[in-house]
């Protein structure tokens, strides 16, 4: 899978994010459990380790849980079953390790791969949470306004040294820019925002380049909705900082 077609599929999870926080709360859980499974069976393919089916299925559980726990917990504490999911994630991605009988050589790896799948799933689920905590939206519209900047100008083949002071700077002015238009955020808070994004999509792209050309379409699935999901708790926790 092309590094191309790795951000084209990030670029329209985040879309599908964005839509869906509009929509009915239950189209945004449904959404939220698709990403969740997407990224799960497709990690372990991106990382090319043993028991890949099982180690899909507990990450693609802990995302699920996680959006649905975020969906339905009482405010403000939308995260509340947040740290109990990871924790029994983490603790099924170990005992698969310990009962499979294949790939022992590379028990470290995948351990360290699927407790990695298993954090960045599950906080994807802050992306439900950051939008039920602010209700209209607006922060919510800004970060993934300078996501999908960022992820469009990560999707032009040049090398990292052109693309990340450019990418900063851009998510740095996209955050500011809608902001002024749909909400009352004053520039210096939404001009934050944008340059946090940009840094931890630049790092993702900075992480798909040094590795080895993708073969696996699920792999590259994974790969481009990692960092989407990896912003749903930087959108949460932001959201907290900025209002209280």
């Amino acid at each position: 899978m092309k590094s191309w077609s790795v951000g084209l599929t990030g670029l329209l999870g985040l879309v599908a994010i964005l839509a869906v926080s509009y929509a009915d709360s239950g189209l945004e859980v449904a959404v939220g459990i698709v990403i969740a499974a997407l990224f799960g069976f497709g990690w372990p393919h991106y990382l090319a380790i043993p028991a890949r089916k099982t180690l899909g299925l507990v990450i693609s559980i802990a995302g699920a849980l996680s959006a649905i726990a975020a969906n339905f917990s009482n405010g403000p504490s939308y995260l509340l079953w947040l740290a109990p999911i990871i924790a029994v994630g983490v603790g099924a991605i170990f005992a698969v390790q310990l009962i499979r009988g294949t790939g022992q050589s590379h028990r470290l790896e995948s351990t360290f791969g699927g407790v990695v799948g298993v954090l960045i799933s599950a906080v994807g689920s802050g992306w439900i949470a950051a939008h039920r905590f602010t209700g209209d939206g607006a922060l919510t519209l800004i970060t993934g306004a300078s996501a999908v900047v960022v992820l469009l100008l990560g999707m032009i083949r040049w090398p990292d040294r052109i693309i990340a002071p450019l990418g900063l700077v851009l998510g740095a002015l996209a955050g500011p820019l809608v902001a002024i238009a749909f909400s009352d955020l004053h520039i210096l808070p939404a001009a934050v925002i944008g340059v946090v994004v940009a840094a931890i999509l630049l790092s993702f792209r900075r992480l798909n380049s040094i590795v080895p050309a993708l073969h696996s379409i699920p792999g590259g699935i994974a790969m481009g909705l990692a960092p989407v999901l990896s912003l749903g708790g930087v959108v949460y926790f932001i959201d907290k900082m900025l209002i209280f």
